[in-house]
């Protein structure tokens, strides 16, 4: 970890006066010299509605953390939006951009020997990002969650941004007219804040809450709200005082923190990505986890919440039924969840809870209660099979059939995937293969939410199913397989597929085949040749060069 940088560079005599220059140009007087020098992470733009708040966020957490006698440095890291690059060449650098925001967030930390950090984020890779390197750098840090939008309103639904692409297949399939999608599109995001329903980015915050790094309820609120605010700046407070506690982030990243994270991911119905990037954070952390690990949990975790993308509530409705904590505290109360487990304002988790109910209130139909829950078993599976022998994710409850066997229509990019829907060429019954698309192949594992949101509006959704070694959406839903892995682009199963070869997606045996014997396997294989890489300079060009596979987390040092 960096050392305390009042202690390392600037109270060793005269030979740091030219260190103390520099500070005091950016305001720095004598007895500030003496006090924690906090970083102030923030990935303000205006890029995404995601991260368009978070100066605000930022400027309260930075007031507070100098209020509480902390020294406040704030620098600024990068976003790439998901939902404006969905379904272009620019979702590649989705992924990528969570490596950037973890190495940018250690390196400025590092390179000032920061003595804490506040992580203010937004956008989905925001925080596993910062996470990741909250985890590597091991000094005391708090993150905070530029909250989530508030609903769209339009013909008496509430939408989201998943709204508007599900509207495009849906107009492509001549079930609503160009007037109702323009409306659609102008009524999903009224405002600021990370897309509203269980998405990536609300799972995300939810199992930083659960985890103990985030502040209770902080994980729900909604982004141009004034808690919003104010759980910013007690979260600079907050962290002032772990930094004088040296209360470090990897006490209360624990092996049981990160189960308590994954339970309550699943009793929110959270998104498949969490997969991926818990398995990441977990190596960061130096702490074992792996894909099995999740299917553990999913046996005695329930779903609880009936959430957007397959449910009928939103983020702010979760938050306004009593939020994350009442999620925890039902898990709590049934065995679930660790209660001894730290949390970064120095209680347990059973103590931050104590005051809450066992279950949710009668009053509302967000979180259900245990004994009543939207699913007895968690929704997130790995998947095994001779297409995906270190695993593959999926979300398999909320999903009429949970079989299907059908051939295989392959193809080598998403767009192909998208036009072909789009043209109505996919009939009932067909199994898309989407490959080419992993951490190296794509490279940066493009979400697949254009064509998966097209099938759904096109009537398709609980007739076809989708496999590939790229990501989807947490707005994605129905019988689709993601992270598959070996990848294509490694010489994975996935790669060797043919047109019309018989795949079989059976999300209760959690089994992922395809019907062609060993034999013709291997000569497939023999005959396969690796594509050319698709970069050759650049940042996709050396992220395809160090990631790891999916099922390890797509991880880049290691």
């Amino acid at each position: 970890m960096p050392g305390h940088l009042k202690s390392s560079t600037i109270t060793h005599g005269v030979q740091r006066a030219p260190n103390r220059a520099m500070l005091r140009a950016v305001g720095f007087a004598d007895a500030d010299f003496d006090k924690p020098i906090i970083g102030i992470a923030s990935g303000y733009s205006t890029i995404t509605p995601c991260n368009a708040g978070l100066d605000v966020l930022a400027g309260r957490a930075e007031a507070a953390v100098r209020e509480a006698g902390g020294m406040p440095q704030l620098f600024g890291t990068i976003t790439v939006s998901d939902g404006i690059s969905m379904g272009t060449e620019g979702m590649k650098y989705s992924l990528v951009s969570r490596e950037v925001i973890a190495d940018s967030i250690e390196t400025a930390c590092g390179g000032q020997s920061m003595d804490g950090v506040v992580a203010v984020g937004g956008c989905d890779k925001n925080m596993p990002g910062a996470m990741i390197a909250i985890a590597r750098m091991n000094i005391p840090a708090i993150f905070v969650y530029g909250g989530t939008i508030k609903p769209g309103r339009h013909g008496g639904e509430d939408l989201t941004v998943v709204s508007a692409f599900e509207a495009v297949g849906q107009y492509s399939a001549g079930r609503i007219s160009e007037a109702e999608l323009a409306a659609v599109e102008r009524h999903a995001c009224p405002g600021k804040g990370s897309c509203g329903g269980m998405f990536t980015a609300n799972t995300m915050s939810s199992v930083f809450e659960a985890m103990g790094m985030s502040l209770p309820y902080s994980s729900t609120m909604a982004a141009e709200d004034d808690e919003k605010a104010d759980s910013a700046a007690r979260s600079g407070e907050l962290l002032v005082r772990a930094v004088n506690r040296r209360l470090l982030p990897r006490q209360i990243l624990t092996r049981e923190a990160f189960e308590n994270g994954i339970a309550v991911a699943m009793a929110v119905g959270g998104s498949t990505n969490a997969v991926l990037h818990l398995l990441a954070i977990a190596h960061a952390a130096g702490v074992p986890l792996a894909l099995d690990d999740f299917e553990t949990i999913r046996a005695r975790v329930p779903v609880l919440c009936d959430l957007k993308p397959s449910g009928r509530f939103v983020a702010t409705d979760l938050h306004r039924a009593g939020g994350i904590p009442q999620v925890m505290n039902i898990l709590l109360a049934h065995g679930a969840l660790h209660g001894d487990a730290l949390t970064v304002s120095g209680e347990t988790v059973a103590e931050t809870l104590r005051d809450l109910p066992a279950e949710p209130r009668a009053d509302q139909e967000v979180i259900r209660p245990w004994g009543r829950p939207m699913y007895r078993q968690g929704h997130l599976a790995v998947l095994r099979g001779n297409l995906a022998p270190e695993g593959a994710v999926a979300k398999i409850t909320g999903i009429k059939s949970p079989r299907i066997t059908g051939p295989a229509r392959v193809f080598d990019a998403e767009e192909a995937c998208l036009e072909a829907v789009l043209s109505g060429r996919i009939r009932p019954g067909d199994v898309l293969v989407i490959r080419y698309e992993g951490p190296r192949g794509g490279p940066g594992m493009r979400e697949m939410l254009a064509p998966t949101s097209a099938i759904i509006g096109a009537g398709l959704g609980e007739s076809v199913g989708l496999i590939t070694d790229g990501r989807f959406s947490g707005g994605t839903y129905g019988l689709v397989v993601g992270h598959v892995a070996p990848e294509a682009a490694v010489g994975g199963a996935i790669a060797l597929v043919e047109e019309g070869d018989l795949v079989t997606i059976d999300a209760e045996q959690r089994l992922l085949e395809v019907d062609v014997c060993q034999d013709e396997m291997a000569r497939r294989r023999e005959a396969w040749v690796p594509p050319p890489a698709r970069y050759t300079a650049g940042v996709l060009f050396k992220y395809a060069r160090q990631v790891s596979s999916a099922s390890l987390g797509a991880i880049t040092d290691g």
